[in-house]
C-alpha cells in the first residue's frame, strides 16, 4: 500500500491469519498503512499465550505506541472467542481483550478477521457507497465472510461453513485446498463459483467483494467466475484486515 499522510496519528493493526500474525500502524484518514507491515509466522499449536507471544514480537519490530486492534479467524463476541476454526481449540471461552490487554500492556480491542477486512474495504475501498446487501468473503486458510446491510455490518456472519459437498464449503473452496490439492485456476474458480452460487441463492448480495492473499490474483481466476450479481477483488487486497483491526482500536471505548 502507499504510504499515508504522516500528518494524522496512526493506530496499530494486527491481522491473525492461520499462517502469519502481520500488523502495522494505519493512517485512518487515509484508510492506508503507515508504514511496512511486519509478517510473523503463526505458531504451532497457535495457543491463546503462543499467539499473544508472537503479538507482542510483531509490536516490538512495528516500534509504534498507542493503541492495538486485533483479528482472529474466529468468533468474537463482547471480546469472548467462541469457535476456533483454523486456531486452536484451546482459543475457546478465552477473553482476548484480556489476553493481549495483558500479553501488551496496551488498551486493545478485538474483532472478527473477515468482518475486519469487510469494514475496511466498506470504508475505505471497493465497498464505498454501495447500499442493499454487500459480501465479502476472504479465501486463505480457510473462508471468512462479512455481511453489510446498507453499510451496517452484522458480525460473526462464519459463512464460510456454510454446507457444501458433504462439509463445509471452506473444505472444498478455500485458497489453502486450491494449492493442496494442486487446482489449475480454472478448476478453482470453478469450485469457488459453486460456492458463490450458494452463498447468492441465501443471501441475495447486490455486490460479493473476494479478499484475503489471493485477491492479489484475482485476474487468475475471476474472469472464470459466473454468479448473477457483482464480483470484484477486494481493493486493499491482504491489508484490509490491519486496516479493519486499526479501525476497531479507534472506535473502542477508553479503559
Amino acid at each position: 500500500m502507499a504510504a499515508a499522510n504522516a500528518a494524522s496519528t496512526p493506530v496499530i493493526g494486527i491481522d491473525i491469519g492461520g499462517t502469519g500474525i502481520k500488523g502495522a500502524p494505519v493512517d485512518l484518514t487515509a484508510g492506508d498503512l503507515a508504514a511496512e507491515r511486519v509478517r510473523l509466522v503463526t505458531p504451532s499449536p497457535a495457543t491463546p499465550d503462543a499467539v499473544a507471544g508472537v503479538v507482542v514480537q510483531v509490536l516490538d519490530k512495528i516500534g509504534a505506541d498507542g493503541p492495538v486492534g486485533l483479528t482472529l479467524p474466529a468468533v468474537v463476541t463482547n471480546g469472548v472467542v467462541r469457535t476456533a476454526s483454523n486456531i486452536d481449540s484451546s482459543w475457546i471461552g478465552v477473553n482476548a481483550i484480556d489476553l493481549f490487554g495483558k500479553a501488551t500492556g496496551r488498551q486493545v480491542a478485538v474483532m472478527n478477521d473477515a468482518d475486519a477486512a469487510g469494514v475496511a474495504e466498506v470504508q475505505y475501498g471497493a465497498g464505498v457507497g454501495r447500499t442493499g446487501v454487500v459480501a465479502l468473503v476472504t479465501l486463505g486458510t480457510g473462508i471468512g465472510s462479512a455481511l453489510f446491510i446498507n453499510g451496517q455490518l452484522v458480525p460473526n456472519t462464519e459463512l464460510g461453513h456454510l454446507h457444501l459437498h458433504h462439509g463445509d464449503a471452506e473444505d472444498w473452496a478455500a485458497d489453502s485446498v486450491r494449492e493442496t490439492d494442486d487446482l489449475s485456476w480454472k478448476e478453482y474458480a470453478h469450485r469457488l463459483q459453486q460456492y458463490l452460487e450458494l452463498l447468492h441463492s441465501l443471501l441475495w448480495p447486490e455486490l460479493i467483494i473476494i479478499g484475503g492473499g489471493i485477491s492479489k490474483k484475482a485476474d487468475k481466476f475471476l474472469p472464470h467466475v459466473e454468479v448473477d450479481t457483482e464480483v470484484v477483488a477486494a481493493r486493499m487486497q491482504n491489508e484490509a484486515g490491519i486496516i479493519g483491526a486499526a479501525m476497531c482500536a479507534a472506535q473502542a471505548p477508553t479503559k
